[in-house]
């Protein structure tokens, strides 16, 4: 008898969303489905583990959609109904502490959670806990940087205040003067602004994550976004800017500057390598001088199911997937930033993407989204109440902002 590995497709059947499954032959045994996004390169991580498991077990990736909703979506129903083919579960690192509340992911002890936790730098190891136990291991992590050109902007900006007079001399000297930021009404927005919030030392929640924490530090933050949203720095369509579109502004010769993740410096060898002359990237700006930003994590973590019925093996499979092995493989073809503290002194490494010392940098002084298991609910009220950027009033956004997060919190009202 033989057991095949399958690709789920979504199929639309009249008003309902079907999961159709194919497969293809592989031994009998042990099975353990890996849920997650598809990566380039990830394919040959995945036959790596399979060799190395000696054919104790087989993991079979069944492929999510690319955007975190869809995602979170199929996770969220699959695990509701208790899906026992669920073993591993690749999550975005904002959903750890809703997955752990309600009991959809197993916690990580012991020996495992040692190993787990081993050689991580703090931005990472953040993500993956719930109230002081290990849930989740980061696969990879990620902050933003501050990209600009150094024919327009010999010395790069240090605060957020140099940055808007530079952008209005460029612009008075008719330049490109455009700072790309992702504006849209969306998670990237809500990354934006976290991170100013944070470094101006303020917070979205309480640190248990029950109330809001609204106060002078976010009226501060709103007023830096008001007036850079205001200012010649900004695109007539910051409204709408994705991370792609911002990245666009940049390769076009649009931007001046750019706040984006470090997959832009291998996008501009690709999209427009002409501009690599010129392109450079220095430390997040700050809000505060002589203050490090604190710039809000990104990544992807793996959790065990909570109805897989080898939970073990999963462990053991996740290992192999987050290996510092795999994690340079993974940084070196696909661009993703390790979470190993030693792989950022690895010379391969820094000979191919020369803003690691910056990234770890960042990562030692790095925060996560604010911990809670509404924070869907969280982000999708911020984003709504910050946008439009331009029509931002500081002191009443900021109490607009303290209401709906409360409501949200608390589910109470309709979500926008």
């Amino acid at each position: 008898m033989k057991r095949r590995p399958c690709v789920s497709v979504l199929v639309l059947l009249g008003s309902w969303l079907a999961t159709i499954t194919a497969c293809a032959p592989v031994p009998d045994g042990i099975v353990l489905g890996l849920y997650k996004y598809q990566e380039n390169y990830f394919d040959e991580v995945l036959a790596r583990c399979n060799a190395e498991a000696a054919g104790r077990y087989t993991i079979e990736q069944h492929i999510l959609p690319r955007d975190a909703d869809g995602q979170r979506e199929q996770l969220v129903r699959r695990l509701a109904a208790r899906d026992q083919t669920m073993d591993i579960v690749g999550l975005d690192v904002t959903w750890i502490a809703e997955f752990a509340e309600a009991g959809w992911i197993l916690p990580w002890t012991g020996a495992d959670s040692m190993a787990a936790v081993e050689d991580m730098l703090p931005g990472p190891l953040a993500t993956m806990t719930w109230q002081d136990t290990v849930f989740a291991v980061a696969a990879n992590t990620n902050v933003q940087l501050l990209w600009y050109r150094t024919d327009l902007v010999p010395e790069p900006p240090q605060t957020w205040d140099e940055m808007l007079v530079m952008a209005d001399s460029l612009a008075a000297a008719g330049k490109p003067h455009v700072i790309a930021f992702t504006g849209a009404q969306y998670e990237g927005l809500v990354v934006g602004f976290n991170t100013l919030l944070e470094s101006y030392g303020g917070s979205l929640l309480s640190e248990d994550g029950t109330e809001s924490a609204v106060d002078e530090r976010t009226v501060q933050a709103l007023a830096l976004l008001q007036r850079f949203a205001t200012s010649a720095g900004a695109s007539p369509a910051v409204g709408n800017a994705h991370e792609a579109e911002a990245q666009a502004q940049m390769e076009n010769g649009y931007a001046a500057f750019q706040l984006n993740w470090p997959y832009v410096w291998a996008a501009m060898q690709v999209n427009n390598p002409a501009m690599m002359d010129v392109f450079a990237f220095t430390h997040y700006p700050a809000v505060v001088p002589g203050r490090p930003a604190r710039v809000t994590t990104g990544g992807l973590d793996y959790a065990v199911g909570a109805y897989s019925r080898y939970p073990e093996l999963a462990r053991e499979a996740i290992l192999c997937l987050r290996s510092r092995e795999n994690q340079k493989f993974m940084t070196l073809n696909a661009g993703t930033p390790p979470t190993f503290r030693s792989l950022y002194d690895d010379p391969e490494l820094q000979a191919a993407y020369p803003m690691l010392d910056v990234i770890q940098d960042q990562l030692e002084h790095a925060v996560p989204r604010p911990r809670t298991p509404f924070y869907q609910n969280v982000s999708t009220v911020v984003s709504h109440v910050l946008s439009p950027l331009r029509q931002i009033e500081p002191e009443a956004t900021a109490r607009e902002l303290d209401e709906r997060i409360q409501d949200a919190l608390e589910s109470r009202g309709l979500l926008p």
